[in-house]
């Protein structure tokens, strides 16, 4: 038993031995000096464009590693001294001479003579079991030579076995994955999984989101343990989500190859690392391993005050339909975000009464500090004068991309100090309910200030007894769509206030189906089956789409289905329609809605021959790979013909997610005394009033009222010229995309998409008793510039490439309704006029001589106009119409 013992011993001993003896990771010999030829370029371009039109630069130079200094504990932990020297930098892309600026420059030329020295300084770098631990630079040397430093240091990352795990270079910390072979190791690095030092944001909605793919191999072929080349590609490209070809592609390599191996300095004794580091250069510091920012100066660059005076022009009221308004927007943007405050003031104070409502949209779009404080500063909400710029500034916070908690805190003392304007103050906390979403969708529901607004939301409608209170409270639930809110919109949905009712079921077919809970679908069922209450029509339908959208049961379908027959007429119409539009469109209810009708008494011809003027449809507006357009007109009457409810939605899909980009709806009621009419059931008692409200890009805005009352509805009836009422109008920041990508190489590659939107959203309903006949117009017109941009910008030489499509568009709905004779004749139209359309792409490097590079490229074309297609009934229809206009 004892020599059994002692035999074990012996062989663990032994195996301790080996184990201890054998190299687990890369090392360098004592006394040699290995030559290395190293270089590094990135290349900016589209993806789809060749290497050879890259803008860009490459780096090339030797490198010189030596051994320093070895842990006698630990083999494997070794200090190495890198040295680059015979720096040369040039052009990445093949140009001819003329267009080459790198031409006839020396390194010293471009780089100056402060930087060469600093970046041909010798640093070390702590080489740990082929992991960089630590690298000692002199700590004063610029940010962009310590950067290149990190990027040659970072090309010795390795391991001898096949695995993944944790590691930091200059490119950040990233999950890597090794595939180890015979005298070759393959480094994959997931960049998606990187943390950097450098944060940037995005657009809360991905439809109007920018989508980015990355990748990064390094191949590294050894020789008798040491290193014999190493070559790394990575790549990143970014695409605008609703047009993928609008693109941009970094392409980054590196390459270091041994050239010899020579005599080299004797190992040093020490300690430790650090000590051995201080006693041969006391000005060597740790300084990590991930690149740092980079503060780059701009010389010449522009003030805000010359961009201003530069783009102001085009930003008139009467050039918002143009292009060049969103462009000359996200220029200003871009001034705006490096402006101060006190900057940003001035511009402010010194500007045009007809440009300064845009200006106002700029800044608060900008969303930095600065510009928050300063257009709180100029704005004075306590005084009645200014309402238009005080909404716009709401509506820029409504709209913002990336909202903080202080926009947040700002509003909710804006909303408890003194506001001179009631729709000021309305629309101050409907946008709240704007402002809490997106910064719920960020993960910051629990931040005090969100936490203090959720909690003024949710108590708000209970908590005052005037109707415009309640409403304003009810669409900030709206906008907010809090899990929480669905028991107080549910409560509201039954209330005996039709106005309430309609914002809190609208408010409800927002949210996801999941939170439609079987006590919510029962309250929906109560009203429009009116088993309580008697409930105007236009609540009772807006009732039926939230159930129908909501994953209806059986029994809940056949039960709308049987009440076709035994509702107000009009309304049997458009319950019809929209059966028959689930059907035609394919909606998720349909497979469900077919099985109901297979029962002959749900359906029959009885039921499903109803006549009306009422419809609902929906439809195709856009289908490409990228992005699908959807469409949907529903149209409600009374029983006298007179509209009681337009509703158009416009809605965009891409990358699984859906934006309401837009819907307009204009409600009309108590007008059947006009012309000696009966009011339809649960509507005896309305009032005269007509209004239109918007939604805009998943944000709810504050309702505007075309007339209210007998006396206000009698002094407009007259005449069919009247303007059109203006529901919002300005300069909306779309997309928002700004990152920092920072390369194994060092460089660093700063991505700005913007996408900037100039719109102008009218309506109007224009009644005639004499000629007995009304007609409603929803006007949208707008333009479109979408601008994406990576640039390379160190302090001695700058490249970029910049993407872009711009448009401008019109689209009109029109109703015209004739009640001279029953059946009165309804005419829908929805038109898009011929729009041009561009596509522009620009290159350009730069040296800090003052030598530029650049190239331009773009393709237009004009999409042509049609009229979207409507049922067949309103084309007979409008037929007559014409006819007898004609």
């Amino acid at each position: 038993m004892l020599r059994l013992a002692g035999l074990l011993l012996c062989v663990t001993s032994f195996l301790s031995t080996s184990s201890l003896g054998a190299s687990a990771g890369p090392r360098i010999d004592n006394d040699k000096l290995y030559k290395y030829s190293y270089s590094t370029e990135v290349g900016l371009n589209r993806p789809t464009g060749s290497t050879r039109g890259n803008a860009g630069f490459r780096i090339g130079s030797d490198v010189d590693i030596s051994l320093v200094w070895r842990n006698p504990e630990i083999q494997d932990e070794q200090l190495i001294r890198v040295q680059i020297s015979n720096v040369q930098v040039e052009s990445a892309g093949k140009r001819s001479r003329k267009n080459n600026i790198f031409h006839g420059s020396s390194a010293e030329s471009i780089l100056g003579k402060v930087r060469l020295e600093a970046l041909q300084r010798p640093f070390m770098v702590l080489w740990k079991m082929g992991k960089i631990r630590s690298l000692y630079a002199q700590k004063a040397e610029p940010a962009t030579i310590k950067n290149l430093k990190r990027g040659v240091a970072s090309m010795l990352m390795m391991q001898l076995k096949s695995g993944k795990m944790l590691e930091s270079d200059a490119s950040g910390k990233c999950l890597v994955e090794y595939k180890a072979a015979k005298d070759q190791v393959i480094r994959i690095k997931h960049l998606d999984t990187c943390k950097t030092q450098e944060m940037g944001f995005t657009t809360h909605s991905p439809v109007l989101g920018v989508s980015g793919k990355s990748a990064s191999e390094t191949v590294i072929t050894l020789e008798n343990g040491i290193i014999k080349s190493a070559d790394v590609e990575e790549t990143h490209t970014l695409s605008v989500n609703a047009r993928h070809k609008a693109a941009t592609k970094v392409l980054s390599r590196q390459s270091l190859t041994l050239k010899k191996i020579e005599v080299g300095p004797a190992e040093v004794a020490g300690k430790d690392a650090a000590s051995v580091v201080k006693s041969l250069d006391d000005k060597l510091m740790s300084v990590g391993v991930m690149v740092e920012k980079v503060k780059t100066k701009c010389k010449g660059c522009p003030t805000l005050m010359d961009t201003w005076k530069a783009v102001r022009s085009q930003l008139e009221p009467d050039s918002l339909s143009k292009a060049k308004a969103p462009r000359s927007f996200l220029t200003l943007l871009h001034s705006l975000r490096k402006a101060s405050k006190s900057e940003i003031l001035t511009v402010l104070r010194n500007c045009s009464k007809t440009v300064l409502p845009q200006l106002v949209d700029a800044v608060t779009s900008a969303q930095t500090s600065s510009s928050l404080a300063a257009i709180l500063e100029f704005l004075d909400f306590s005084k009645k004068e200014g309402l238009v710029l005080q909404e716009r500034f709401l509506y820029a916070c409504g709209f913002a991309s990336h909202p903080t908690e202080t926009m947040l805190q700002s509003l909710l003392e804006l909303s408890q100090g003194k506001i001179g304007s009631t729709d000021i103050k309305e629309s101050t906390v409907i946008i709240m309910g704007a402002l809490l979403r997106k910064l719920c969708l960020k993960g910051a529901c629990e931040v005090p200030t969100v936490v203090k607004v959720k909690e003024m939301l949710l108590a708000g409608p209970d908590s005052t007894r005037v109707e415009s209170e309640v409403q304003m409270y009810l669409l900030a639930l709206k906008n907010a769509l809090l899990p929480e809110g669905v028991p107080v919109l549910a409560k509201y949905a039954e209330s005996e206030v039709g106005a309430f009712s309609t914002i809190a079921i609208t408010a409800l077919q927002r949210y996801n189906r999941e939170l439609i809970t079987p006590e919510v679908k029962k309250m929906l069922n109560r009203i429009y089956h009116q088993n309580q209450h008697i409930y105007e029509k236009n609540v009772r339908a807006a009732a039926a789409d939230v159930i129908m959208n909501s994953s209806p049961s059986y029994m809940e379908v056949k039960n709308l289905l049987l009440s076709i027959g035994h509702l107000p007429h009009e309304m049997n119409k458009y319950m019809l329609s929209k059966v028959q539009d689930i059907l035609r469109f394919e909606m998720p209810a349909c497979k469900l809605v077919r099985q109901v009708m297979k029962d002959m008494v749900s359906h029959n011809y009885d039921r499903f021959s109803k006549t009306g003027s009422s419809s609902a449809f929906s439809g195709f507006m856009a289908r490409t790979a990228d992005v699908t357009c959807t469409y949907n007109l529903d149209i409600l009457y009374s029983g006298s013909g007179t509209l009681r409810r337009s509703n158009m939605n416009i809605y965009g899909q891409s990358h699984n997610a859906l934006l309401h980009g837009l819907q307009v709806t204009i409600e009309a009621q108590g007008l059947e005394s006009l012309i000696a009419a009966t009011p339809d059931e649960g509507e005896e008692d309305l009032e005269s009033f007509a209004g239109m409200s918007a939604l805009l890009f998943d944000v709810q805005l504050r309702p505007v009222t075309f007339f209210k009352g007998y006396s206000d509805l009698m002094s407009k009836m007259f005449s069919m010229s009247g303007d059109p009422i203006n529901v919002v109008k300005g300069l909306i920041l779309l997309t928002d995309h700004s990152q920092v990508i920072p390369l194994q190489s060092g460089l660093r590659a700063s991505a700005e998409f913007q996408g900037g939107l100039a719109i102008d959203i009218s309506g109007g309903m224009e009644f005639s008793l004499w000629y007995r006949e009304s007609k409603t117009s929803v006007n949208n017109r707008g333009a479109l510039v979408v601008i994406g941009n990576v640039t390379v910008d160190t302090d001695f030489v700058s490249a970029g490439v910049e993407v872009g499509f711009e448009t401008e568009a019109t689209l009109d709905f029109i109703t015209t309704v004739q009640f001279s004779e029953y059946p009165f004749l309804v005419c829908m139209q929805m038109d898009k006029t011929t729009f041009p359309f561009r596509e522009m792409v620009s290159k350009q490097e730069k040296l800090p001589s003052g030598q530029t590079f650049s190239s331009k490229r773009s393709r237009d074309q004009l999409v042509p106009g049609s009229e979207f297609p409507l049922h067949l009934e309103n084309s007979n229809m409008c037929k007559k119409v014409f006819e007898q206009a004609w």
